[in-house]
């Protein structure tokens, strides 16, 4: 009778008092926005990309470890395997050059990077996938040695209770299973991060979940995975298998996946922390020594630490962020809908183009969730996915008449969205130079249609053509990318094949 339950690593009593301390933590963040004690706006924006390592032959290195020893920054951290790593961009103030200055530190610091691997046959290669990488890769035995990636994948596959099914249907098919997580870790993204008042957080995060899709179809960068051709953007479907908890009969039964997309427009940060709660079991029932009432009740700021860990183990492709600076509470929308790459110009292009479109979609009268239910945005998220720079959108008509049509997202995002980012651009008070020539490679992949992922399929078909096998095409393909990823012309004027 006096014996611990265990499940997982942890007994039932940590998930319980785990439990009690997300409620309290939940009650702590509801005061705080009834209280208006969170940070005024600042304009704050952050930046963070996840990298592959690969070798001169463009296979990937399993040497994350090794190669951040020669790094020797804080700005660059291990990821989930162990041929990733993770750069983090300073805050920066929106506004003035700010995104040929992001440019210039990106540029810097990778081509620093870039140097120090080259050192152990390795380098840098931002890109959403990494088209080499291959089932041998993506095992345990790879994931980086860091405790908390090991307990997270000793939690979800507990939770799973028998191995993953990847299972992903595009121009091939694509049919395995994965005894652990580490699929996932083949998913490199660009985390854009905008500081928002809990007065402005629900407009930001609505407009960021509508434009998802428009963000896919234009910097789409993931075509290939194992050697098979999939989607154009291949990250999301493969994110939702590798990290889902949910065996088939819970699947069945409706129960939300950890990837999720959401299912609703929001009113208030609040809500979607308290789904959060109410959807998803913990992962990791840590808890923290903090009372966060009785912090409140002394006049403190709360770190609400289970909370944020909770968060962490829902990957919604926009999270709300809570965290301190300086004891001062802030919210972030967390955009996690872009691969990495292909180039530092095409990174800083695609964060324009965001930043804008959202800062002016944020502040229309009509705005566009409005006009637009819920599961268009789902389901254009999963068409652009799908079909990348080719991809056609369901969106409101312009006017006051109403309804859908569907347009096809080049003609969308020249015709209506650009103007707009523009528009946001100039409310943030970046300078014209830097808002015309970012937004200006975002015009260029839409009027020669082309992005990563379309000139990685491309190059692919070209080197078979020229008679390579798949996994020879595959190499050279990544070879040609990180020569001219490194040579930062934007991704829509690189010449087509890898041996041209």
């Amino acid at each position: 009778m006096g014996e611990k339950i265990v499940a997982g690593g942890f007994d039932l009593s940590d998930r319980q008092r785990y439990r009690r301390k997300l409620q309290q933590c939940l009650a702590g963040l509801g005061r705080l926005l009834t209280e208006k004690r969170f940070d005024r706006p600042r304009n704050l924006m952050g930046l963070e990309i996840e990298l592959n390592l690969a070798g001169s032959d463009g296979l990937p290195r399993m040497m994350n470890a090794e190669v951040l020893d020669r790094i020797a920054s804080r700005d660059f951290q291990t990821e989930l395997g162990m041929f990733n790593l993770e750069v983090n961009i300073a805050p920066h103030r929106l506004g003035g050059r700010v995104l040929d200055q992001l440019a210039e530190e990106l540029r810097t610091g990778l081509g620093y990077a870039h140097r120090k691997a080259a050192e152990v046959d390795a380098g840098i290669v931002m890109i959403g996938i990494l088209p080499t990488l291959n089932g041998n890769d993506l095992v345990s035995a790879n994931l980086s040695d860091v405790d908390r990636y090991a307990l997270l994948n000793d939690q979800i596959v507990a939770a799973r209770g028998e191995d993953f099914t990847l299972d992903i249907d595009g121009v091939e098919r694509l049919s395995c299973t994965s005894s652990s997580i580490a699929p996932e870790a083949a998913c490199t993204s660009v985390q854009l991060h905008l500081q928002v008042t809990p007065a402005r957080f629900a407009q930001v995060w609505n407009a960021a979940q509508a434009v998802a899709a428009v963000q896919i179809a234009v910097g789409a960068n993931s075509p290939f995975l194992f050697g098979k051709e999939l989607w154009r953007e291949s990250r999301p479907p493969l994110f939702q298998q590798a990290t889902d908890t949910r065996p088939p009969e819970l699947q069945a039964q409706g129960v939300r996946p950890r990837t999720w997309f959401g299912e609703r427009w929001v009113g208030s940060a609040y809500e979607l922390f308290e789904e959060n709660l109410r959807y998803f079991p913990a992962l990791l029932p840590i808890c923290d020594d903090e009372e966060p009432l009785r912090v409140l009740d002394d006049g403190g700021v709360p770190r609400l630490q289970e909370l944020v860990l909770h968060n962490g183990t829902v990957y919604r492709w926009n999270r709300p962020v809570y965290g301190l600076a300086d004891g001062v509470p802030h919210l972030r929308v967390e955009n996690r809908v872009l691969p990495a790459g292909p180039t530092v110009t095409d990174v800083v292009a695609n964060a324009a183009f965001y930043y804008g479109l959202v800062r002016a979609l944020a502040e229309e009268s009509r705005p566009l969730w409005t006009r637009m239910p819920f599961e268009t945005a789902a389901a254009n998220f999963e068409t652009a996915c799908r079909h990348g720079i080719e991809a056609e959108l369901e969106w409101p008509r312009p006017g006051r008449g109403g309804g859908l049509t569907r347009v096809p997202a080049v003609k969308l995002v020249r015709d209506e969205l650009l103007p707009l980012a523009a528009a946001g651009l100039d409310a943030w008070n970046v300078e014209p130079a830097d808002r015309d020539f970012y937004l200006g490679v975002i015009e260029g992949r839409c009027r020669r249609r082309v992005n990563g992922a379309s000139w990685q399929v491309e190059a692919f078909h070209r080197a078979l053509d020229a008679g390579l096998d798949r996994q020879a095409a595959l190499a050279a393909v990544t070879r040609r990318y990180s020569v001219l990823m490194h040579s930062d012309e934007p991704v829509h004027t690189w010449p087509a094949g890898p041996g041209d």
